[in-house]
């Protein structure tokens, strides 16, 4: 979600009451509602205009989109059971339903990195990754930067060659983790894992600790190396995407994050992006960094890291290729 659509999404809780943003925020994610909390604190006043502007927008859309049924997890349940008999379809309910179930996992998702890296600090590396696998790309490098060196290699090189999760590697957590993780044993086998995600993660841990990670990966298997690099995506690789690819970034990226994160970028790169900018707005761009000031490197690489995420959210969506497209890709 953009910053305009935060800031719409907190006006319109905002205006719904606390009992009713309360029933809201049940259904949204860990980062979703964080990212909307602090919008919320942000928005002091608002013009009575954008409320209603707003408010507007939400009606319309609600007219527009209609529920088809009251609960669809248990319709398909229904259904399932009524054409395949009872054996067939619980064998096909827990695939389908499998991303809806809360696990133990889901409660992790609401902690704080430091408290994950806490839990998991004693645990076994394979154990540590099975749990990763499951957390958002951005929490689980954080979570990752708080390992030791050492433990931080040996996770990683153990997600890039995971291919799923076996119930019995989750119920050796649950012992630890107790309540969190009570319904681990429910946990089907899953595609997760694998060279992509840990690129992933990897690009979240920051320049230094993703060199030190990965030539330590190189040491124990230099083709997984070669294979988690390839599909790595830095901040310095925006220059390989096309014009096309660049012009939808930009219409996802505030100004004020773009001339923060072009502070620390190379040359190839502002040339890249100021020339996929109309004239007008290439030369306010170009105003904005000569008359912001010093910026502050964890500054530049937070916003850096803003605008990959939405280079992937577009890729994963099919609207851009990473790589520049064609059979070299990335994504």
């Amino acid at each position: 979600m953009d910053e305009q659509g935060l800031e719409r999404s907190a006006i319109l809780l905002m205006t719904l009451g606390e009992e009713a943003a309360a029933e809201v925020f049940k259904h949204l994610s860990p980062k979703e509602v964080q990212k909307i909390g602090e919008m919320m604190t942000r928005l002091r006043t608002v013009p009575k205009e954008k409320v209603g502007q707003v408010l507007d927008q939400f009606q319309a859309e609600a007219e527009a989109n209609g529920s088809l049924v009251a609960d669809t997890d248990e319709y398909v349940k229904a259904v399932l059971r009524k054409a395949l008999g009872e054996e067939k379809a619980g064998l096909l309910i827990n695939r389908i339903l499998q991303g809806s179930d809360t696990s133990g996992i889901e409660s992790l998702k609401w902690m704080d990195a430091e408290s994950v890296a806490e839990l998991l600090r004693n645990e076994h590396p394979q154990i540590i990754a099975s749990v990763l696998v499951h957390l958002e790309r951005d929490h689980a490098a954080e979570i990752l930067q708080r390992l030791g060196a050492r433990t931080r290699s040996d996770v990683l090189l153990r997600i890039a060659t995971l291919d799923g999760i076996q119930p019995n590697a989750l119920r050796e957590l649950n012992e630890v983790l107790s309540r969190v993780l009570a319904g681990a044993d429910k946990l089907k086998k899953t595609a997760l894992g694998g060279p992509k995600i840990a690129a992933e993660i990897l690009n979240g841990l920051g320049s230094a600790l993703e060199t030190e990670v990965l030539d330590s990966v190189r040491e124990s298997d230099e083709d997984l190396a070669q294979a988690i690099q390839e599909q790595m995506f830095t901040f310095d690789d925006v220059v390989k995407l096309d014009d096309k690819a660049i012009q939808s970034v930009l219409r996802e990226v505030a100004n004020d994050a773009l001339v923060i994160a072009l502070k620390g970028a190379s040359p190839e790169i502002r040339d890249k992006i100021l020339k996929n900018m109309s004239q007008r707005a290439a030369e306010a761009l170009r105003e904005d960094l000569e008359s912001r000031g010093p910026v502050r490197v964890s500054d530049v690489e937070a916003q850096q890291k803003e605008i990959l995420k939405t280079v992937r959210r577009l890729a994963d969506a099919g609207e851009i290729a990473i790589g520049g497209g064609g059979e070299d890709a990335f994504v």
